[in-house]
């Protein structure tokens, strides 16, 4: 199984919608607060180049936003 991370903001929509996903799917994940984790969010920005969220890592494929079948083809779900 992949390891899968989100970087996200407790008052992101998207983000919620990601983590559903996940719970729906029973997949496990890594949620780092980007609002409050000021080092997790430099390194969210290193890896995807821009300060959106969501950010989905999924072993290493960075995803930018909340596409249920591009993350579903990621995951191999």
């Amino acid at each position: 199984m992949k390891k899968v991370t989100i970087y996200s903001t407790p008052t992101c929509h998207y983000c919620n919608m990601a983590k559903d996903f996940f719970k729906t799917n029973k997949i496990a994940y890594t949620e780092f607060n980007v609002a409050t984790d000021l080092e997790k969010r430099k390194e969210m920005v290193e890896k995807s180049g821009q300060m959106g969220v969501p950010v989905i890592d999924v072993g290493g494929q960075i995803m930018v936003g909340f596409d249920q079948a591009t993350l579903s083809k990621a995951l191999g779900i």
